[in-house]
C-alpha cells in the first residue's frame, strides 16, 4: 500500500462495558496481556500512526505512550447542572471518538487524508482489513467504507476521509448519533468479509471473553 493511501487510526475506548463489569475494556486480559494489545498488534502494520478516543484520566493508557483523545465538548443548550447552572455535557458516542480522530489527524498528521476507526474490543481483526476497505471504496466510488461479515454491518470499523471533520461535527451538533445511518448518509462502501465472523468479535460480556480466550488458544 502507498503512504498516501495508508491511514492513521483510532482505537475507540469511550465505552462503559457494563455487561463486563464496567471499567475499560481494552484493559481487559486476553491470552495475558490486555485487549488493547491485541487490536493495536493487528492494526499497526495497517497504518500510519494510532491515538486512542478515551475520556476520563489518560493516565491509566501511559504505558501505551498513545496520544489520547477526549471527545469533543458538546453542551445541551436546555439541561443545566443543578449546582453550578451551566449547560450539560452531552455524550456523543462512537461518533465523538471518530470526530477526535479526524481532528487529531488534520492536526498532527497532515498528510493523512483518511482515518480508520475501530473499537477496542475486537482482538482478531484481518491483517488486510484497511486494503479491503480501500477495494469497496475504489469499487463503489464512495467516500465511507465499513466492514461487514454476511451481511452483518460493523459501523464502527470503518474508513473515513478526515474531510468530513467539519460536516460531523454539524451533525453532532444537530443531535445525530447513529455511526452506521450517518455513515450511510455521506456514502457507504461496504467491505463485506464474507463468513469470517471470528475476526470480528466484539468483547461485549463474559462469554464472548471466554470464547475469545479458546480462539486465541
Amino acid at each position: 500500500m502507498s503512504d498516501a493511501r495508508r491511514p492513521v487510526a483510532v482505537v475507540l475506548a469511550g465505552g462503559l462495558a457494563r455487561r463486563m463489569g464496567g471499567g475499560d475494556k481494552g484493559l481487559l486480559r486476553l491470552a495475558r496481556r490486555p485487549l488493547l494489545d491485541h487490536v493495536l498488534d493487528r492494526i499497526r502494520p495497517q497504518v500510519r500512526a494510532v491515538a486512542l478516543s478515551a475520556n476520563g484520566d489518560p493516565a491509566r493508557f501511559v504505558a501505551w505512550g498513545l496520544p489520547v483523545l477526549r471527545d469533543p465538548v458538546l453542551r445541551d443548550p436546555v439541561l443545566r447542572d443543578p449546582g453550578r447552572g451551566e449547560p450539560v455535557s452531552v455524550p456523543l458516542g462512537p461518533l465523538g471518538g471518530v470526530l477526535a480522530g479526524m481532528r487529531w489527524a488534520r492536526q498532527v498528521h497532515p498528510r493523512a487524508t483518511l482515518l480508520l476507526s475501530v473499537p477496542t474490543d475486537t482482538p482478531f481483526l484481518p491483517p488486510d482489513l484497511v486494503a479491503r476497505l480501500h477495494a469497496a471504496r475504489d469499487a463503489a466510488g464512495l467516500p465511507v467504507a465499513g466492514a461487514a461479515t454476511a451481511g452483518q454491518r460493523h459501523p464502527v470499523i470503518a474508513l473515513w476521509p478526515v474531510a468530513l471533520a467539519d460536516a460531523l461535527a454539524a451533525a453532532l451538533a444537530e443531535g445525530v448519533r447513529g455511526v452506521g445511518s450517518w455513515a450511510e448518509s455521506r456514502g457507504l462502501a461496504v467491505a463485506d468479509f464474507g463468513d469470517a465472523a471470528g475476526a470480528f468479535l466484539n468483547v461485549n460480556e463474559p462469554a464472548d471473553l471466554a470464547r475469545a480466550a479458546r480462539e486465541a488458544g
